[in-house]
């Protein structure tokens, strides 16, 4: 992998050395998994979700970002997201509320590191 995308994609938060072991070191399929992440919709979803209180859309959002994450080696966002199922699985909606804001943080870090690559 080109060492500018590599730094690019360490900066946003992904461990590129751990996403391209688990996909079979194929930096075809890093881009373009990477590249779904973009399209994916789940994050706008957990965030009206959590705008209208609702705890069971959010939890199924949040349950979802935190697989894909964990498969795209995001290992910020998936423990984050890890935290926010627990606390949404114990009823704790202020806590896993409370949690967006470093959340969305992170998302848009992730976000336009990828976007800067793959522009």
């Amino acid at each position: 992998m080109e060492q500018g995308i590599r730094e690019c994609l360490s900066q946003g938060g992904i461990q590129v050395d751990e996403v391209l072991e688990r996909l079979g070191g194929s930096e075809a399929l890093v881009e373009r998994f990477l590249k779904r992440f973009l399209q994916d919709t789940n994050f706008q979803t957990l965030c009206q979700a959590m705008e209208s209180g609702s705890m069971e859309q959010a939890l199924a959002a949040s349950h979802t970002l935190k697989g894909m994450c964990g498969n795209l080696s995001m290992n910020e966002l998936t423990n984050q997201f890890t935290q926010q199922v627990a606390q949404l699985r114990a009823g704790d909606y202020a806590a896993a509320a409370q949690m967006m804001p470093q959340i969305q943080s992170d998302y848009q870090r992730v976000v336009q590191a990828i976007q800067r690559c793959w522009p």
